[in-house]
């Protein structure tokens, strides 16, 4: 999953600083220049991995835990630039990195 947000990134010319999350979200730090739309770019991060997990694992997952889609339709997007990005990448390091069907 994380080498497509990577990929997805690069698509809108950003960078993803750091991956991590829960069993049921992710945290993704994204340093992404004032051009792009943070919705298009969230959309887009959703809807390529969806594909690419759909494509590879999702009959796996929908059999075992009856999952219809991968993402909710919300998200959360905060902006830190007032904050220490050093501060934000341990906050994110510090999270679980997702197992998807662990």
């Amino acid at each position: 999953m994380e080498s497509v947000f990577r990929e997805v990134c690069k698509d809108f010319e950003s960078e993803l600083k750091e991956f991590n999350g829960e069993g049921d979200y992710v945290h993704l730090l994204i340093h992404y220049p004032p051009k792009v739309s943070v919705s298009k770019l969230v959309n887009s991060l959703k809807g390529v991995s969806s594909r690419h997990v759909r494509a590879r694992q999702f009959p796996i997952l929908h059999q075992t835990i009856g999952m219809d889609s991968l993402w909710s339709g919300s998200y959360f997007a905060g902006s830190c630039g007032g904050g220490s990005l050093d501060a934000i990448q341990q906050y994110t390091k510090d999270q679980q990195t997702p197992q998807i069907g662990a």
